[in-house]
């Protein structure tokens, strides 16, 4: 059975501790250790392209969301561009972004998800463009019989230009003007489509063709895709040179096909639309060229398979870097930010406060206001003032009458003054018969109880102080005698004698 104490020790644990780091660190170890290079099937969302160069986006289904990079070295050898809303296959390997506690998905490879999706895409397209009147006939321009220059738009390096030169050469050998383009991945629809306009914008002194070939070899339908762009359809629409479409094999339909003038199979067979037929001639140089290209890949591929697992052996540092650029690329973003956001916090607090302020024309009307109802009584009273001063000085007697009464006044008040003045001086009172009786110490004595038998006193008269010894018993009391009245004496006119010892001065 459980004790009290027992039931409020706290639980102890054995499991250790990790820091922040270490235990991001051990995730991310364990997401790239434990998937590796992945396929994830997914929409695109969220696809934002930073000035720096990379590509973030997330892919998403019905149930998740993970986020996704793409590095700015990354993205040129990506097959098709990104779009939101755009479901694919993205190739490439699970790490973590550890300041954010954060998995993410390092795409290499883009491709489409299934050719349902891709046809669909493009299905939507042709109803559009076919309403808009691309696809009618009536647009499309008969071929010239013998051209005497003819503009090929297809990539430089594949076998479609060999197998056009070599079947023109065959047939009925013709000036050839090649305008090398990408056929495929990323930005290839708009060079195609500026490949296409910059032919029918030669000046003259060039020679310009008279028929033009677009075309490139076979392949899936995801490599055929810049074929099928609006942008390339609307450039062969507008385009005043027959043109010819030739992307791909027999069974291969882009929508390039619907807008040309001509479609042919394959390249081969455009070069036959092209110019007149000949003796069939080198018939099996486009197989060579053909299987050099199968040889050379499949060198490439040999090498690129041994360069990855040189690859897997060594330190993940574009890991490291794009971590690295991703932090500054959160920062900068951050930093973007930042002053608009300090702007709308310094307007909002300085909206909250303008409503209770006033308004300067409502202060400067109440300082007038108050400054005229100040002028307007400072005006009263100085006329007020200016009334009384004349009033009195209307009422002023003779100077000279008003002069005597009024020094006869000052003699009589101060008269008065100076018969108050001797009433209250204790001389006066030493002049009716008083005295004053002084101890030892010179302090005035007042009680009769304050005498000891013995004690030396001093007596301050009218003219001069005298002193006494005091003597012991009780002294009979002396005959109640009124007294007399005096006459009070005019001042002496001569000085007060000096006080001697023990008076009161």
């Amino acid at each position: 059975m459980d004790t009290p104490d027992a039931r409020e020790a706290p639980a102890r644990s054995n499991a250790p501790e990790f820091t922040v780091s270490e235990i991001s660190g051990a995730i991310k170890r364990t997401l790239e250790g434990e998937f590796g290079r992945v396929r994830v099937r997914g929409e695109i969302t969220e696809l934002k392209a930073y000035p720096s160069g990379h590509i973030y986006l997330a892919l998403k289904d019905e149930g998740a969301k993970i986020r996704a990079i793409i590095w700015r070295f990354a993205v040129p050898r990506l097959t098709l561009k990104p779009e939101n809303g755009m479901e694919v296959i993205a190739t490439g390997k699970v790490s973590a972004y550890g300041e954010r506690s954060d998995y993410q998905l390092i795409i290499d490879r883009i491709e489409f998800a299934g050719e349902g999706a891709l046809l669909a895409r493009i299905e939507q397209l042709r109803k559009k463009l076919g309403a808009e009147g691309l696809f009618d006939e009536a647009r499309k321009k008969p071929l010239p019989l013998l051209p005497r220059v003819v503009g090929v738009v297809s990539s430089e390096k594949g076998a479609v230009i060999q197998d056009i030169r070599t079947t023109i050469a065959r047939r009925f050998p013709r000036h050839l003007l090649l305008w090398p383009v990408p056929v495929q991945g990323q930005g290839a629809a708009e060079q195609i489509a500026a490949a296409i306009r910059g032919f029918s914008r030669l000046p003259a002194g060039l020679p310009r063709p008279d028929v033009l070939i677009v075309a490139r070899g076979g392949g899936s339908l995801e490599d055929l895709m810049a074929f099928n762009e609006e942008v390339v359809i609307r450039a062969v629409a507008e385009c005043p040179i027959p043109l010819i479409s030739a992307v791909g094999h027999e069974t291969d339909t882009t929508l390039i096909d619907f807008a040309s003038d001509r479609r042919a199979p394959t390249p081969t067979a455009a070069a036959e639309l092209a110019v007149p037929a000949r003796a069939d001639l080198l018939a099996a140089l486009g197989q060579t060229a053909t299987r050099l290209l199968q040889s050379g890949q499949a060198l490439l591929n040999t090498a690129r398979l041994r360069l990855s697992r040189a690859e897997a052996r060594m330190p993940d540092l574009p890991g490291l870097v794009g971590a690295a650029r991703q932090r500054l690329d959160d920062r900068a973003e951050r930093l973007a930010l930042a002053p608009g956001a300090l702007l709308s916090r310094k307007r909002a607090a300085l909206d909250a406060i303008a409503p209770r302020l006033p308004h300067p024309r409502e202060t400067l009307a109440g300082h007038r206001n108050a400054l005229a109802l100040l002028e307007m009584r400072g005006g009263a009273a100085l006329r007020r003032m200016i009334d009384r001063r004349q009033t009195a000085l209307h009422r002023l007697p003779d100077p000279a009458g008003a002069l005597a009464g009024r020094l006869r006044e000052a003699r009589l008040r101060l008269e008065g003054l100076a018969g108050r003045l001797e009433g209250a001086s204790y001389q006066g009172v030493l002049a009716r018969g008083f005295a004053l009786l002084r101890g030892a110490d010179g302090e005035p004595l007042t009680e009769a109880a304050a005498i000891a038998p013995g004690q030396r006193l001093t007596a301050t008269l009218r003219d001069g102080s005298v002193a006494l010894l005091a003597e012991g018993g009780d002294a009979p009391p002396a005959p109640a005698t009124p007294p007399k009245p005096r006459r009070k004496a005019p001042p002496d006119p001569r000085p007060e004698p000096k006080p001697e010892q023990g008076s009161l001065l």
